[in-house]
């Protein structure tokens, strides 16, 4: 099974691949205690994922499997303890290329994150 799979279809496996919790407030501050007081709405997830060298085909699958506005993803969840799927949006996407040999870009290689919808 690999790691990530988005809209059902399995992705390479990246070299690091790292889960966020991320609590989202609606509210926050102190009063006049100075006691923090805030009301968590929500809590999301933000994967981090970086691949090491790509070959073209290899770049274009992982970035075409995110180019809708919204998708699924199955990855493991710490918090879960296996397996489950959300739906998230990509952020930036970065792609340094490492070499051109004959005319053929070998991709350094690809970081983005997901972050849950």
């Amino acid at each position: 099974m690999a790691i990530l799979n988005i809209n059902s279809t399995d992705i390479k496996d990246p070299k690091v691949f790292q889960v966020e919790i991320q609590d989202i407030d609606k509210e926050s501050e102190r009063n006049a205690n100075g006691t923090m007081v805030r009301t968590r709405v929500a809590t999301k997830r933000k994967l981090n994922i970086e691949w090491g060298p790509l070959s073209n085909s290899e770049i274009s699958n992982i970035l075409k499997s995110v180019e809708s506005v919204f998708f699924t993803a199955k990855y493991p969840d710490p918090m879960v303890g296996g397996y489950t799927t959300k739906t998230f949006y990509v952020g930036d996407r970065t792609a340094p290329a490492l070499k051109v040999t004959n005319g053929v870009v070998r991709w350094e290689g690809l970081k983005m994150n997901l972050i849950e919808k």
